[in-house]
């Protein structure tokens, strides 16, 4: 089934001045988004040292962000259609920086958790804002895919410049420092967006049901709590118990946007088979990639012996894979077929994360540097076309809508990426065999076993380490099999659901 929507008839509709200076505003929200998640990863050392969190905190604190900005992504998304999609970014751009400063300065793991989710809040507001806004300043498909292409270029091109410029600060100061480059970020992105953003929203929206809210809240919270609960430490009646509260409230939030005159979500755009096919493409494509992503720069420091500054600088050929394959997805899919290219690029992403099933604690980087540049060219690849063909499938009056889906697809992959596949690194490496002496705190991660091997004589120390290390690549390259697993899965079910789909040619 190919999109009916009509590509636009006026010059002026497919040529609105000034769209290239507002996508650069755009992207500075991408930027910020992309640049805070990278960051953390390379960060979780010095706060395993700084604030001691258990195990089950430190995932936490990687997934709470993802839990509450997926619960929230729809409803914020249906906001910015009904009050203004360049009002909501601009808000939440500004909450996202000073909500930033409280994560940076956070005394406890209990404070940074919750910091984290505050700015799940904010986060919320920017992604489904940045690629509605793009749907309505775009109205010709080529120029649209040009882009997303650049949109997603620039959110790879952060998970770059995240660790880099993580590195070099956690060299020079205090963990929290990485949270602060959000703030200049921010500044430029409120001060220039109020100059160069065009306003837009659904001209006839109908009211923002806060019982829908409500009800997506609950629900997306609730579940991805009762997966990450039970993934961590097996069947029990409390996870059961969040889980079944979570798909009613799921359930509830369905029933009532198929009642509702002005729904939040209207459900008739799963109807259509590229929709859905993109959203569970983006969904299992970040739940197989997640888990790598958040424990890869604890593997290249931690197990290395890499300075932050190194290991961000290690992990730039996935970004450079993505940047570059973004530029040229549109083209490419119009040449090829959307299918062929979304199905092709997650069975490369898969088989590379098959090859980092392989890991040691000595591998050395020209492997894993090409198999991070093949992951990131099929991710560049298939994010890319899988967020045009979700835009493209909607009239531009429901993009904020349609944005936050796929956005939700993503955050909740990523939620439940590190909630299964972490809790498959966390379970392998609790089980190492210590030496006598070792604290037992040194089980809860490698970070602490660091710590703790510190404070050991040195036999001791390093016996310990040996263990530990081996015990958390074990896990690691367990991950790395099931991330594997789970793409080429995703790029079986691409091919089939993405029959027959195509990008609009230009008017």
């Amino acid at each position: 089934m190919t999109s009916t929507l009509q590509p636009a008839t006026t010059t002026e509709a497919v040529k609105r001045p000034g769209r290239w200076l507002a996508l650069s505003v755009l992207v500075l929200a991408v930027l910020l988004v992309a640049v805070d998640a990278t960051v953390l990863g390379l960060a979780t050392p010095y706060i395993s040292e700084d604030l001691g969190p258990t195990g089950s905190q430190l995932l936490w604190i990687g997934d709470v962000y993802s839990f509450v900005i997926a619960g929230l992504l729809v409803s914020m998304g249906s906001l910015g259609d009904r009050i203004g999609r360049k009002r909501v970014l601009l808000v939440g751009a500004t909450a996202f920086g000073a909500l930033s400063v409280l994560n940076a300065y956070a005394t406890s793991p209990e404070m940074l958790i919750a910091a984290r989710a505050l700015l799940g809040v904010a986060g919320a507001t920017l992604m489904p804002a940045t690629l509605a806004l793009i749907r309505n300043l775009f109205h010709d498909p080529r120029e649209r895919s040009l882009a997303v292409g650049i949109w997603g270029a620039t959110a790879s091109a952060g998970t770059a410049v995240g660790p880099i410029a993580g590195g070099f600060l956690l060299g020079h100061f205090w963990w929290g420092s990485v949270f602060l480059i959000n703030l200049p970020v921010m500044a430029v992105l409120v001060l220039v967006g109020i100059k160069l953003l065009p306003e837009s929203r659904n001209p006839r929206p109908g009211p923002w049901d806060l019982t829908s809210v409500l009800l997506s809240l609950v629900g997306m919270i609730a579940v991805v709590y009762a997966v990450k609960e039970a993934a961590s430490h097996g069947p029990a009646w409390e996870p059961l118990a969040a889980g079944l509260l979570g798909l009613a409230a799921l359930y509830a939030f369905v029933r009532r946007q198929l009642t509702l005159p002005a729904p939040l979500l209207d459900m008739r755009l799963f109807a259509h088979r590229g929709f859905s096919g993109a959203v569970l493409a983006d969904l299992l494509t970040i739940l197989g990639l997640s888990g790598l992503v958040f424990f890869l720069s604890q593997y290249l420091q931690l197990v290395q012996g890499r300075r932050p500054f190194e290991a961000g600088l290690a992990e730039l050929p996935a970004a450079v894979g993505a940047v570059a394959a973004g530029l040229v997805a549109g083209r490419v899919a119009r040449r090829l077929s959307v299918r062929t290219v979304v199905s092709g690029g997650l069975a490369a992403v898969g088989l590379a994360l098959a090859s980092l099933a392989f890991l040691d604690q000595s591998t050395g980087y020209p492997v894993l540097g090409a198999a991070l540049l093949v992951v990131g060219v099929g991710a560049g690849f298939s994010f890319t076309v899988t967020a045009d063909v979700i835009l493209g499938s909607v009239p531009k009056e429901q993009a904020g809508a349609a944005s936050a889906v796929s956005e939700t697809a993503y955050e909740l992959g990523a939620a439940l990426g590190i909630a299964l596949l972490g809790s498959i690194v966390t379970g392998v490496y609790r089980g190492f065999a210590a030496p006598a002496g070792t604290p037992a705190e040194a089980h809860e991660s490698l970070g602490s076993a660091t710590e703790a091997a510190a404070a050991l004589p040195s036999p001791t120390g390093e016996a310990l380490l040996d263990a530990a290390r081996q015990s958390f690549v074990d896990g690691l390259a367990l991950a790395a099999g099931a991330g594997a697993a789970v793409l080429l899965a995703a790029s079986v079910a691409a091919w089939f659901m993405l029959r027959g789909q195509k990008l609009e040619n230009g008017a």
